[in-house]
């Protein structure tokens, strides 16, 4: 079948996702900066963290289909199962934020982007097995060191989440990492977009 209809199914789950998150935001009691800050202060920030995941992998989603031609069973379960793990970011992240970052929905956080992470992986994976690593989208892609890169920084943040120490400081070392994956991938990924403009605009 062709990629179409995959597509426009993510996209619909992803913008689902999305609302589901932001209708978790506290509405300030009062008119004030200070009543912003002390009820949705944290959330805010969660969010903005939660919205860039779910931007980068729709971007990326995206860019990766306009070299794919059309899909297999395979695909469509692989890609269920990467929309499996992002439909979680809203509990992961309503969880970390009212905890007010404690080590565990930290680290339960961190676990969500390293499997949603490996989900995307495996798609990749699923994808190059029926179209051959020669295909433009393999030859894109080449040996992925970012995306391997990432979930190894998703380890280490896990760990570190795992071991608070004196002051939290494992707990904000983590957060940092899961901030610095994100900042690595908010620009989409140049090696596709050749590829794309190589060849003819898919309908």
């Amino acid at each position: 079948m062709k990629t179409s209809r995959l597509e426009a199914f993510s996209d619909g789950v992803l913008a689902i996702i999305i609302t589901i998150m932001v209708l978790d935001l506290k509405v300030p009691h009062g008119h004030t900066l200070t009543a912003l800050r002390h009820t949705s202060g944290t959330g805010l920030l969660t969010y903005l963290l939660s919205f860039v995941y779910i931007g980068i992998y729709w971007n990326n989603h995206h860019h990766m289909f306009q070299l794919v031609d059309r899909v297999s069973g395979g695909v469509l379960w692989a890609n269920l199962g990467l929309l499996f793990c992002l439909s979680l970011y809203p509990f992961t992240t309503a969880w970390m934020d009212e905890s007010g970052f404690a080590a565990t929905p930290v680290v339960v956080y961190g676990l969500n982007l390293l499997a949603a992470a490996v989900a995307y992986f495996v798609l990749v994976q699923v994808i190059l097995r029926g179209q051959g690593k020669r295909s433009p989208l393999g030859q894109a892609l080449g040996s992925d060191l970012k995306g391997k890169g990432s979930m190894v920084i998703y380890v280490a943040g896990i760990v570190c989440g795992l071991f608070p120490g004196p002051g939290r400081v494992g707990t904000w070392l983590a957060l940092g990492l899961y901030v610095v994956v994100a900042i690595l991938w908010l620009v989409p990924d140049r090696r596709i977009e050749r590829a794309i403009s190589e060849r003819p605009v898919k309908d």
